[in-house]
């Protein structure tokens, strides 16, 4: 069965497994502890593993999934990076009539009737939770209700928030660590204006990830480049930045598709509004889709993941650039 978030937080408990899956692994990694503080899982009685060593722990697995704990308490096994690949591995290990423990299976994005999915959602004891990164509705509200929690803030100015919704959204866990930091810095001054964010914002490279994002959609090769040079000499994540650049042509395709433009900061807008113009609907979805599986690469292959951001960024913005003057033309 397909969840959401309340039927995850109230059902957790009622259940074999659980599926939690998205391009926002951050929200992924939050379910995940979400799920072990709420049933009460010990160290001890957590098993956790990677999808890659399923084969190879088969044993151990089994050992652990269908066996009380000899501790007390419930047990939970925990298998991350999941593809469609290993879904027969899962359901031999969720179908076993040992079974004995909670099973939560971490994964990115995964497509709608493949192994994975049709598994949980077809399934009355298990339950399937998406996890997409934050809209530009659903952001703005996070942010509120997080800053209002943490810090007592009565008013965000209009910069403020199209700067913050600019710059965050791709990953939960990024946002949560921001929003921590931006509530430190405005301490008791209880409203959060443009100039707090600028200041907060620097040690994310945010300058640089506004260069590398709309650069490449707008289709300037050079300071695509040149950005991405700066964000990995600053040490920057590549998943983080694939993460990001999924976000970010899925805002362009919401605009492209839907009309509905995101609340940008002055400084990015012009850039967007040129992307939108260049890039069609199917261009979009296709480069959705090699991003996804950039992302598979990076956590699966073993290949250097700053080669193959260099050489995706690279070929994606000379792809822009070859739209942008097909339109010109």
């Amino acid at each position: 069965m397909k969840w959401k978030d309340t039927d995850f937080k109230t059902g957790i408990s009622t259940i074999r497994a659980v599926l939690i899956y998205g391009p926002d692994i951050g929200q992924v990694d939050e379910y995940c502890d979400f799920a072990i503080e709420k049933l009460g899982i010990e160290k001890d009685n957590l098993f956790a593993l990677d999808a890659d060593e399923l084969n190879e722990k088969s044993d151990a697995l089994y050992a652990e999934a269908c066996s009380p704990s000899m501790f007390g308490g419930s047990k939970m096994v925990l298998i991350s990076n999941a593809g469609d690949s290993c879904a027969k591995n899962i359901s031999d290990l969720v179908g076993h009539s040992g079974l004995c423990a909670t099973v939560i299976v971490a994964a990115g994005d995964l497509r709608a009737g493949g192994g994975l999915r049709s598994l949980f959602e077809g399934a009355t004891d298990m339950a399937a939770l998406a996890c997409y990164t934050d809209d530009a509705r659903t952001l703005a509200t996070l942010i509120r209700n997080e800053l209002s929690a943490s810090a007592g803030i009565q008013q965000i100015t209009p910069d403020a928030m199209a700067y913050m919704t600019s710059h965050l959204g791709g990953d939960r866990g990024i946002t949560r660590s921001f929003l921590t930091k931006i509530a430190l810095y405005v301490n008791d001054k209880r409203i959060v204006e443009l100039s707090d964010v600028e200041k907060c914002l620097p040690d994310t490279g945010a300058a640089d990830i506004d260069d590398f994002l709309y650069s490449l959609t707008a289709g300037n090769v050079s300071q695509t480049m040149m950005a991405l040079d700066r964000l990995l000499y600053d040490n920057k994540e590549s998943n983080m930045l694939v993460r990001m650049l999924t976000g970010h042509f899925k805002k362009l395709q919401t605009a492209v598709v839907d009309g509905q433009l995101p609340n940008l900061f002055w400084k990015v807008r012009d850039k967007f509004n040129m992307a939108i113009k260049i890039w069609p609907e199917t261009e979009i979805v296709g480069v959705l889709v090699r991003l996804n599986e950039l992302e598979r690469q990076l956590r699966t292959t073993g290949m250097p993941a700053e080669i193959l951001l260099r050489d995706f960024a690279l070929k994606l913005s000379v792809r822009a650039a070859k739209l942008a003057a097909k339109r010109r033309n």
